[in-house]
């Protein structure tokens, strides 16, 4: 067990389950003291329950402003500082051809992945960059900048606006020593990457021969990567999306 966060204080968004969780999951084990947020106040204290040690949990709709910028002052509030932040909130939304989707529907996956990643940002950057710098990795996907699927334009719009996003935020605050990436999973073992009704075993039929790796991927898989790109190792990494597909879009 390595000890790459000892003494940092992390904000995991979507923290109640998937790579949400496991990303928190994975943090702690590498000695950071880790806040999961979301809107499913079960889900997170079950994700603190099975973090252990000193995690503890704070409730967020990150499509609201002021819910977002109370989140980051419960965080410094509870441990005196922020030096970490995984901007993994988000939905999916009802897959559908771009002439048939539901206005309501394609806002809401608008609202909730690329304007909760920006204001979070926004006010994990305004604590940051006044209290020695910091590391934010905000989730992406292979779907939008990278790749396509068909009947998932609401997704694929704004993942990859989250791509460009990271892209900007990255040039505007590494001079405020706040360092901003991205991460792009493929399909990954989530309830997500599954169609309604399929089991694991006929999604992995499904997906072999799409990916070339051959199956997918792990959330651990996933939150390896969020460490990286969060790390010290990773100090010279700015405004980078990392694909973790699988060779998907190779």
């Amino acid at each position: 067990m390595g000890a790459r966060f000892a003494g940092k204080v992390v904000l995991v968004t979507g923290g109640g389950s998937g790579i949400g969780r496991a990303t928190a999951r994975a943090f702690a084990a590498e000695g950071a003291t880790v806040v999961v947020a979301g809107r499913d106040e079960q889900r997170l204290a079950s994700a603190v329950g099975e973090i252990g040690g000193d995690a503890s949990a704070v409730t967020v709709d990150v499509t609201d402003s002021g819910d977002v910028a109370r989140m980051v002052e419960t965080v410094v509030a509870r441990h005196g500082r922020l030096d970490v932040a995984f901007n993994n909130a988000g939905i999916l939304g009802s897959p559908a051809p771009v002439a048939d989707l539901d206005e309501d529907g394609f806002g809401a996956v608008l609202d909730t992945n690329v304007t909760g990643t920006w204001l979070c940002l926004k006010h994990e950057v305004a604590h940051m960059r006044v209290h020695g710098g910091g590391a934010i990795v905000n989730m992406a996907s292979n779907i939008g900048a990278h790749g396509r699927l068909p009947n998932m334009a609401a997704y694929a719009a704004s993942k990859a606006a989250v791509s460009a996003l990271t892209r900007t935020a990255a040039r505007d605050h590494i001079g405020d020593g706040v360092r901003i990436n991205a991460v792009s999973p493929g399909a990954t073992d989530t309830d997500m990457s599954r169609r309604p009704g399929e089991t694991d075993a006929d999604r992995a039929a499904r997906l072999k021969d799409a990916i070339p790796l051959g199956r997918v991927g792990a959330t651990a898989e996933v939150a390896a990567a969020v460490l990286w790109l969060a790390s010290d190792e990773a100090a010279f990494t700015v405004g980078h999306d990392l694909v973790v597909d699988g060779g998907a879009t190779a």
